[in-house]
C-alpha cells in the first residue's frame, strides 16, 4: 500500500507569554502585574535618582479659588433666573442646595491655594538640598484634581519635579497636567500605589478630604503606631477646624482607643508658612538636611 503524502505546513511561532496580553490580563497572571507596579516605578525611581518625597494627601474636589468662585457666581444667577421665570419650588430648592454647595467650595477653595504655595516653597527648599545624582524630597500626590493637582502644580512653579501616583477607577481620574512626565504612573491595584506613597516618604502634608483621605491617613497613623513603618516621618494635618471636626482624637484617648502618646504622631496647622517651617525642621532634624 503507498505511503500516505503528507504536505508541509507553514511553521507556526506561538507567541512567547510575557507578549500575550490575554494571559497577561488574566487572572492568572495576577502576581505578575502586582510585581510589574513594583519594579517598573523602582526603575524609574532609580533612573532620575529619587532618594525620597513630601507627600501631599487631601481631596480631589477642592477647587482653585478662581474656578469655585465662578462656579459660586453662576449658582446665584441661576437662582436669580429662577426666581424671575417664578419656577416651581423644587427647582429653587435644588438651586439653593447648589448654591449652599458653591458657597462651601470658596472657603475650602483656599485649601488649594494653600496647597499649591506649601508646596512651591518646600520644592524651592529641597532644590537646594539635592546634589549632583540625586534629588531629595520630591513633592508626591496621588496625580488626581484638586489637593493633588495644587500640590504637583506648586512643585512646577518652583522649577522642580512633581510625582503622581494615580489609579484607575471607575469613574475615570485622570491625571492632572502638572505632574512631570517621566513621574506620572497609573496605578490599578491600591495597596501598590499606597505602597509607593509610604516608601519614599520622609514627611506627609493630610490636607482636607474625604473617604480617600481618611483611608490614607490612618492607614499611615497605623503603621507609624505598630512599628511596621520604622523610619522617622514627619505627618502635618493641614487644616485645623476641619479635621477636629472629622475626628475627636480626644474622644479616642479618652475611650481608651489609643493611647495619649499616640498623637504625639501627629501636628496641626493653619498656613503654608507654620507647616513649611514644621516640615523642614522634621526633615533637618530626622535626616541631616540643611
Amino acid at each position: 500500500m503507498p505511503a500516505k503524502k503528507v504536505t508541509a505546513k507553514r511553521i507556526h511561532i506561538p507567541e512567547k507569554a510575557y507578549k500575550n496580553i490575554e494571559f497577561l490580563n488574566s487572572p492568572n497572571a495576577r502576581v505578575i502585574r502586582i510585581l510589574s507596579e513594583y519594579l517598573e516605578p523602582q526603575a524609574r525611581f532609580r533612573k532620575l535618582g529619587i532618594k525620597d518625597t513630601v507627600v501631599f494627601f487631601g481631596s480631589a474636589r477642592i477647587l482653585p479659588m478662581k474656578e469655585a468662585r465662578e462656579r459660586l457666581s453662576n449658582a446665584r444667577k441661576k437662582i436669580k433666573l429662577a426666581e424671575k421665570k417664578r419656577s416651581a419650588t423644587k427647582d429653587v430648592n435644588r438651586l439653593l442646595a447648589e448654591l449652599k454647595t458653591a458657597e462651601s467650595g470658596v472657603t475650602m477653595s483656599r485649601y488649594y491655594e494653600d496647597a499649591a504655595t506649601l508646596s512651591e516653597m518646600l520644592t524651592t527648599w529641597s532644590r537646594k538640598n539635592s546634589i549632583k545624582g540625586e534629588r531629595r524630597f520630591i513633592v508626591c500626590s496621588g496625580g488626581g484634581p484638586g489637593i493633588m493637582q495644587a500640590a504637583n502644580k506648586g512643585a512646577i512653579r518652583a522649577g522642580g519635579l512633581s510625582i503622581g501616583l494615580n489609579i484607575s477607577l471607575p469613574t475615570e481620574q485622570y491625571p492632572n497636567p502638572f505632574i512631570s512626565p517621566e513621574l506620572d504612573f497609573e496605578f490599578h491595584y491600591f495597596f501598590m500605589r499606597k505602597f509607593w506613597f509610604v516608601y519614599l516618604a520622609k514627611a506627609l502634608v493630610v490636607f482636607p478630604g474625604g473617604f480617600g483621605t481618611l483611608d490614607e491617613l490612618m492607614e499611615v497613623l497605623t503603621l507609624l503606631q505598630t512599628g511596621k513603618i520604622r523610619k522617622k516621618m514627619s505627618v502635618l494635618i493641614y487644616g485645623t477646624s476641619y479635621w477636629k471636626k472629622v475626628i475627636d482624637f480626644d474622644a479616642l484617648v479618652e475611650a481608651g482607643a489609643i493611647d495619649r502618646s499616640d498623637l504625639d504622631m501627629i501636628s496641626f496647622a493653619d498656613d503654608p508658612v507654620t507647616a513649611f517651617k514644621f516640615l523642614t525642621r522634621g526633615i533637618r532634624k530626622n535626616y541631616g538636611s540643611k
